[in-house]
């Protein structure tokens, strides 16, 4: 995510030839589908975790722990 966070500021900034700027974009594309395909997986990994004996997603609203919060 910093490196996508610093290629966006790269691009946004209007500094960067065409060529460079085109190759950060492509860089940019290629982390925005990595971390999508991270989050799909997890996102499977939960529902598996929150399937019940029949099957069925139980679903449940997301609590954050005290012991977890920034």
């Amino acid at each position: 995510m910093r490196q996508l966070e610093k290629i966006i500021q790269d691009l946004e900034s209007g500094d960067l030839p065409l060529e460079k700027a085109m190759s950060k974009f492509e860089e940019g594309i290629q982390l925005t589908r990595f971390c999508s395909q991270k989050l799909d997986e997890t996102e499977r990994k939960i529902q598996v975790l929150l399937k019940d004996n029949q099957g069925d997603i139980a679903s449940e609203p997301f609590t954050q722990n005290e012991e977890f919060e920034e």
